[in-house]
């Protein structure tokens, strides 16, 4: 299993995550986005959501999603997050996924 850095911010506010939930959310995401078409390796992925609107990047570049891809990457994302401590409701919300041996390369 590969290990990832996630970090979560909802509504413009940090939420902490760590152990199973980092891992969880990690490689949920990464595997929806590794599924889209152009994606290639996911390393250095950024989710964004707000209101109906997704935007997925993958190495800095955007990932097209047709509106039921969008909904559904959406609602399994929201999903998730909904049931964390500190989160009340979902505006928006952005998830920084960095594969961690990109990590380590960088702090070399």
């Amino acid at each position: 299993m590969t290990s990832h850095r996630v970090t979560l911010d909802v509504n413009d506010k940090a939420i902490p995550i760590k152990g199973f939930v980092q891992d969880f959310i990690g490689n949920v995401v990464t595997g929806m986005v590794a599924t889209l078409k152009g994606t290639g390796k996911t390393q250095n992925s950024l989710l964004s959501i707000e209101g109906d609107r997704v935007d997925i990047q993958v190495g800095g570049a955007a990932v097209f999603a047709n509106p039921f891809v969008s909904e559904f990457i959406k609602n399994t994302v929201c999903g998730m997050v909904a049931t964390l401590n500190g989160v009340e409701h979902i505006d928006r919300l952005q998830i920084s996924i960095i594969e961690q041996d990109v990590v380590e390369e960088n702090q070399r």
